[in-house]
Order: structure tokens, then C-alpha cells, then sequence
């Protein structure tokens, strides 16, 4: 949206400056100065330029959510704590954003308006859970909850992460191993080869052919690479392609049931935070279906909503989708039947949060060894090619 820079004066006919983000036409900043009682005098609209990316880590917005909560129950005005966070931020970034959230929040906007002009920091979840707060009157319990589910998604990042680093270690230096073979050990040995008039095998003539291929059209790999990568990106962009491509990950080789998982656990745990602050089912499973950034999941919120608004129970209408495993399924309905449905679906996710993790050591224990495995196979092969011509030259010599 356009920006502004305007001056105006207040009810004592004082001038004041400053500038304004995010407003549609002067007549809407006229309007929002108003309800301050000022008067706008002059506005010059500010050129378009791109928003520079901020540098704003996850594990800020869960200390801010914790803390804004804290203050919140305390009875402090929200205006009044976003103040304090300005002051106490040593990010200047996260300084400027709570700045503008500020400036919003005084000038009329809800709070849930404020924070989703900067949605590429606060996310979906969040803002979910301060439009639930705000409407039931419970922010300071909404912000927490918020914040305990945050922090449980950093965490279970981290986890992924450092589980899965020495794979990805490995194969690192599988690649920088073979790259060296390739451009610096054979070429050595095809010259050798060539002085000594030695007839090639199959597999070293491949293999030398590789390497003349890496050495002279290195630069026609790196942009075949680089020119696959931005077109990659440009097909996700497309709704059909992402369909597939979200579809594919909950069926895809190996890593189908963590990704399900992961999935389900993020929906249902979302969902039953939602509802358990006061927002309406329809309401959570929209929200849900956004937080966890698959389409596929998304279609079958839809249905969903459509399931509970004919009156279907919560727990009849996820038994009809093989995704929700049969744990989440009977507790939705013991929950239903108690009245605790949030309680017994965030139980059944705690469960699901312990399968990730096994999952998870379960595929390293796979991983690991089949990593060292091929990397000892590339290396072997690699080496084997090199030296089949010299085996076959010294049983001509002798």
C-alpha cells in the first residue's frame, strides 16, 4: 500500500509531522488523523520502493508473545507494552515493526489489523490467536497459548535440523570428494594414460569424458543448475503445480509418514487452541488450513466446514479421511462426549509430537549408514575406473 508524508495540526493549532504506512488515498489519512482530533494540513505521497527483508528471528516474536501476555494480564494498556518492547529491543527491525503496530493501534485499527500488515514476521497462527483474544476478551490467555505453540514449532525445526544434519554433512563432502576426483585426479592419470598409448576400458573412457565435460562446460552446469532452480520457484507459484507438489509430500518415498505427521500435528493442535479460546470451528479449521501451508490439507478443511455446518460431530466428520490418524479420531469424540474437545485433541497431539521424534530417529537409523554407503560407493567406483587401465598395463608387461 502507499505511504505518506503529511503535516497536520492538533486541537491546539500546533503543527506536528510524520509519516504514515499502509493508508489508500489522502482522504483515508484525513480521515484516520480525525479520529484524533487533528486536522491534516499537507500530504505528499512517498514513491513505491521495495520493503527491505527484515532481520526478525522466531525465537524474538516467542519471547515478545510471551512477555506482551504477561503484561496483558497485568493491566497494562496494549499501547503502553508496545512502548516498553521499543524500548527494550536491541533489533531494530523488530523496533520499527512494533513501532508501526503502535501507530496503528492509536489511530483506531484493531489489533489484529495491526500486526497482519506485517504478516511475514507475525504468522497466520498468531494473528489468529489475537483476533480470537480480542473478540473473547481473553488476549493475555490467547497471546500465551500463542506463544507455547511457537515455541514448540522452533523447537520442532531445530530438532528436524540437527537430526538431520550429518546426512546432510555427509553428502556435502560426498560431493566436494567426487567433484576433486573428477577435475583434478583423473585428468592427471588420462595424460599418463595417453603418453603411455593405453587403450581405455569403458568405464575410465566415461568417467574421463566426465571430467573434460566438468572442466571446460563448468559454466553451462552452473547456470543449468541455477536456471533449474529459478524455474522450480516459478512453477511453485503456480496453484496447480504447488497441488501436486504438496499432494506428492504426503505420499512421497520414505518421508510420507513424518510429513504427515508434521502436518497433522500443526492442523490439530491449531485448531483445537482456536476453539479453546472461543473462536467458532468453521472459524479455526480456515485458519488451521492456512497454518499449515499444504493445499491438500487445505481442500479437506474445506470439507470439513462444510461437515460441521450440516451438523456432523468434529469427530465423524476426520474419520472420513485416512490423513488424521485413528488416535486423534477417538479422542475428537471422547472429547466431544466430555465437553473438553480442545484438552483431548492438544492430548492427542502430544502423542503424535512423540511419533515425529521417533519417526525421525527411525529414518537417521536408515540414513546414516546408506549415506556412508554410497559415498563409499561413488568413491569406489570413481577409483576403480582410474586404475583399470594401469591393472591391465602391467599384465601386458609382464
Amino acid at each position: 500500500m502507499p505511504a505518506y508524508n503529511y503535516t497536520a495540526k492538533d486541537e491546539n493549532g500546533n503543527l506536528f509531522s510524520g509519516t504514515y504506512d499502509d493508508i489508500q488515498s489522502v482522504a483515508m489519512l484525513r480521515q484516520e488523523l480525525s479520529k484524533m482530533g487533528d486536522r491534516l494540513v499537507k500530504a505528499t505521497r512517498l514513491r513505491s520502493a521495495r520493503r527491505k527483508k527484515t532481520k526478525i528471528k522466531q525465537s524474538e516474536i516467542v519471547t515478545f508473545s510471551y512477555k506482551f501476555a504477561g503484561m496483558c494480564s497485568a493491566g497494562l494498556s496494549i499501547t503502553r507494552c508496545l512502548e516498553t518492547f521499543e524500548e527494550q529491543t536491541d533489533n531494530n527491525d523488530f523496533k520499527h515493526v512494533l513501532a508501526d503496530v503502535r501507530e496503528s493501534i492509536e489511530t483506531g485499527s484493531t489489533l489484529k489489523d495491526a500486526f497482519e500488515k506485517h504478516k511475514e514476521i507475525f504468522s497466520d497462527f498468531f494473528v489468529g490467536m489475537v483476533e480470537a483474544g480480542e473478540a473473547s476478551g481473553k488476549l493475555a490467555e490467547a497471546l500465551d497459548m500463542s506463544a507455547v505453540y511457537q515455541e514448540g514449532q522452533v523447537d520442532l525445526r531445530r530438532r528436524v535440523r540437527s537430526a538431520f544434519a550429518y546426512p546432510v554433512v555427509v553428502g556435502i563432502v560426498c560431493f566436494i570428494i567426487v567433484t576433486a576426483l573428477v577435475i583434478f585426479i583423473v585428468p592427471t592419470f588420462s595424460r599418463l594414460y595417453r603418453q603411455l598409448n593405453v587403450s581405455l576400458p569403458l568405464p575410465t573412457q566415461l568417467l574421463v569424458s566426465l571430467s573434460e565435460a566438468v572442466k571446460h562446460w563448468w559454466w553451462v552446469i552452473v547456470l543449468g543448475v541455477t536456471g533449474s532452480v529459478f524455474l522450480l520457484k516459478h512453477l511453485k507459484r503456480d496453484p496447480w503445480v504447488q497441488a501436486k507438489w504438496d499432494l506428492f509430500k504426503l505420499n512421497m518415498p520414505i518421508f510420507a509418514k513424518l510429513n504427515r505427521l508434521v502436518v497433522v500435528s500443526r492442523f490439530i493442535r491449531t485448531f483445537a487452541m482456536l476453539i479453546s479460546t472461543g473462536v467458532p470451528f468453521v472459524k479455526a479449521l480456515d485458519v488451521a488450513s492456512v497454518v499449515t501451508h499444504n493445499s491438500k490439507v487445505s481442500e479437506i478443511a474445506a470439507e470439513l466446514q462444510r461437515s460441521i455446518e450440516a451438523g456432523n460431530p468434529v469427530a465423524g466428520s476426520l474419520r472420513n479421511y485416512d490423513l488424521f490418524p485413528p488416535i486423534i479420531v477417538q479422542l475428537a469424540a471422547a472429547g466431544e462426549n466430555a465437553g473438553v474437545l480442545p484438552k483431548m485433541l492438544n492430548k492427542g497431539v502430544d502423542f503424535l509430537d512423540k511419533d515425529i521424534q521417533q519417526t525421525i530417529n527411525a529414518l537417521l537409523v536408515k540414513l546414516e549408514p546408506a549415506m556412508t554407503l554410497i559415498m563409499g560407493i561413488l568413491v569406489g567406483c570413481i577409483l576403480m575406473a582410474v586404475y583399470l587401465p594401469m591393472f591391465d598395463y602391467m599384465s601386458y608387461l609382464k
